[in-house]
């Protein structure tokens, strides 16, 4: 591994060091203004841009270039063109216009729409996104870009995400200037995204259909030993993923990629990487990369890296922890509370902001995480329930209750923590504890929204909530304009809202039962599958969120919602095929063929000597036969449910049918086979266990 970690990092990044370098000056300039401030960028520059992107590139060893973008399939894409022109001889020069850096043209019927683009209807472009670094990789330079139809509406996940940082940064301006910030030109919203992940040996993997079709195991008998233990988190890391951790840190490092932290998680064989803080925008791009690298660079290790929610049934389920925070462009964080937090006005009208923001869009916050691998994790194994709530801590709880009664609130000094041994120094307690059941918690100086699943793109739960801060700095910034008195206005405006949605503050169990009664007299949401979210998203208000705030159009929302039904059904149904393939093809004949076995060896017996004791081999002959029966009869009734879901319409329909006829169809036959597994013998079952899996990597 390289050992000048300084040098490497950003190495393979046109970043604006890069810039500064290669651009001339009033072009750099410009290009800076642009992404600074969120002006408009001058299409002049956009050929010196170009070409100094081009000879940069090609130093690095490149030869193609391609508009990297997201399309709403949850995964990037991307299509290579090579810097080749022909010249008179039979020779070619590399060029690369500006014209091809700002706009390339996509086939925007062959990726979801939702019904905006019909298979004939295939003109899409792609634009480029001058806020997210341009970077080499594999030999082709990547451009980050916008998706959308050949009639303007977003096909992307990006386009969205970057109106919704415009909007959060247009109303937050507005309060900064009312408390005298005359400085600060943009809010910026920055995220911290950490990624868990498993890993599993090559070879296992590849015996196994259900990871290799879903990314989850379908069967699969609990290991002797799991989680219990609790000796894994943060245990030592294996030589073979540490390997695979050291390649991973250095690739990323390349590609400007702040890779800081890397541990152990609390499942075997499941890990953890997080990175430092960058603006949501490029914090999503490279959160993709991350995902993408994890992946390669597992192969050349001959692992497989799973970022499946639910990989194992049983164990913990992977996540995304998406640290969230909001500040100026001139470096002021405005999620600080700083010493005297009851006093600090700004600070308390933020907060107030976010409180009334999550508490007005619970449902779209759990829309902004609702898909089929995360139904499986959220609720239990250190995942958080699936009612929004948020923890704010004793210290906060402390001054938001003074505020709502109206009491004076009484500072605590800082507690020094002395472990009683004299060569261990002493240190500063925090002011509040970390709640891991909570879905959104204050850290700090920050929110950790702690819903999102392992695999997904993290450019929603951004959307939603940028938007839905945007409206709460909107509602706020009028009353406060307008005001006679700013301080009572302030005062009154802080205290009314706090107090009309403290209902979503939670700092005790998101996982006991208690809570969920507790919630339903609250009146908040329990949208306990994607299903019941997906139903919320075209909701009236929502619809009049996003649209007033230019970040989706209606038609745009419908279009999501019909592709989020879609998608939802075909995971299902892939999911159930893949269980009835393996039902049918490996599992019961295995099993069938062992009580074969298993009866063969008790006639050999009782012929040799009559009378002799076959108790065992008679146990597992009725059991493991009473079994295939009934798993066999569990296989015909999720043939029977996943024929009746398909023939339903597509979208809101047949999503339902697969969540309430499919999914209890499929727990019914894992349960059978499972217990399956636990009589056969090891040389007859078909495909490697739990154990196998979890523990040999």
């Amino acid at each position: 591994m390289t050992k000048n970690v300084p040098e490497l990092f950003g190495s393979m990044v046109f970043n604006e060091e890069v810039m500064r370098q290669r651009l001339p000056y009033e072009v750099f300039k410009s290009l800076k203004k642009t992404v600074e401030e969120g002006k408009e960028i001058d299409p002049s520059i956009a050929d010196a841009v170009a070409n100094a992107m081009k000879d940069w590139a090609i130093e690095k060893g490149a030869t193609h270039y391609t508009h990297w973008f997201q399309p709403l399939t949850g995964v990037t894409a991307e299509k290579h063109d090579s810097f080749i022109a022909p010249v008179p001889g039979g020779k070619v020069v590399m060029e690369f216009s500006g014209k091809e850096l700002i706009k390339g043209e996509s086939d925007a019927s062959s990726f979801p729409s939702g019904g905006l683009r019909a298979t004939f209807e295939a003109r899409g472009y792609t634009a480029w996104d001058p806020a997210s670094y341009a970077f080499v990789k594999d030999g082709t330079l990547y451009i980050p870009t916008a998706f959308c139809s050949y009639t303007g509406e977003a096909l992307d996940t990006k386009t969205p995400l970057l109106r919704s940082m415009d909007a959060v940064s247009k109303q937050g301006m507005r309060l900064v200037r009312l408390f005298g910030d005359t400085v600060s030109k943009r809010i910026t919203t920055t995220l911290g995204i950490e990624q868990e992940y498993f890993i599993i040996d090559k070879e296992i993997y590849d015996q196994r259909k259900d990871l290799m079709y879903t990314g989850r195991t379908l069967f699969g008998a609990p290991a002797p030993k799991g989680q219990e233990l609790e000796d894994h988190y943060f245990g030592e890391i294996k030589t073979r993923i540490g390997h695979f951790m050291a390649e991973l840190d250095e690739e990323l490092w390349k590609l400007g990629i702040l890779s800081k932290t890397k541990h152990n998680e609390g499942a075997p064989a499941q890990h953890e990487m997080a990175p430092i803080y960058s603006t949501a925008n490029m914090a999503v791009d490279q959160n993709l990369l991350i995902m993408t690298y994890m992946k390669k660079i597992a192969e050349r290790h001959g692992l497989v890296c799973l970022l499946q929610e639910k990989p194992y049934a049983g164990v913990a389920g992977s996540g995304k922890h998406n640290n969230w925070s909001i500040g100026t462009d001139t470096g002021k964080n405005l999620l600080k509370p700083g010493k005297t937090p009851a006093e600090n006005k700004q600070f308390l009208l933020i907060l107030a902001a976010v409180v009334k923001a999550v508490d007005d869009y619970q449902d779209l916050l759990r829309l902004s995480v609702a898909f089929a691998g995360n139904d499986h994790r959220l609720g239990a194994n250190e995942a958080p329930p699936a009612i929004i709530s948020m923890f704010i801590g004793d210290d906060l709880q402390e001054v938001v209750d003074s505020i709502i009664s109206g009491t004076a609130y009484k500072s605590h000094d800082k507690i020094k923590m002395n472990l009683g041994i004299p060569t261990v120094p002493t240190f500063t307690k925090d002011t509040t504890d970390r709640n891991r059941t909570s879905p959104f918690a204050f850290t700090g100086n920050k929110f950790e929204f702690r819903m999102p699943g392992a695999s997904q793109n993290m450019a929603m739960p951004n959307i939603v909530l940028n938007t839905a801060v945007a409206e709460s700095f909107r509602q706020f910034a009028d009353v406060l304009e307008g005001a006679e008195n700013f301080d009572a206005a302030l005062a009154k405006l802080i205290k009314d809202t706090l107090t009309e949605h403290s209902r979503i503050i939670f700092n005790g169990d998101g996982y006991s039962g208690e809570w969920e009664k507790e919630a339903a007299v609250r009146g908040l949401l329990n949208l306990k599958t994607s299903v019941d979210a997906y139903k919320t998203f075209s909701a009236e208000k929502n619809v009049k969120l996003f649209s007033m705030h230019g970040v989706m159009s209606e038609t745009e929302i419908r279009s999501r919602e019909e592709i989020l039904f879609e998608n939802y059904a075909k995971i299902l149904n892939i999911e159930a095929k893949t269980m009835e393939e393996m039902a049918t093809r490996d599992i019961l004949p295995a099993v069938n063929a062992y009580v074969a076995e298993v009866a063969s060896n008790a006639s050999a017996k009782t012929a040799v000597i009559p009378g002799i004791d076959i108790s065992m081999e008679t146990d597992i002959i009725e059991t493991l036969s009473k079994l295939v029966g009934e798993g066999y009869a569990a296989l015909k009734a999720l043939k029977a449910a996943r024929t009746a879901a398909t023939s339903k319409p597509s979208g809101e329909k047949m999503a339902e049918a697969f969540c309430k006829k499919v999914v209890p169809a499929m727990a019914t036959l894992r349960r059978k086979v499972d217990d399956m597994e636990k009589l056969t013998s090891s040389e007859y079952w078909p495909i490697p266990t739990y154990g196998d899996m979890m523990f040999r990597v």
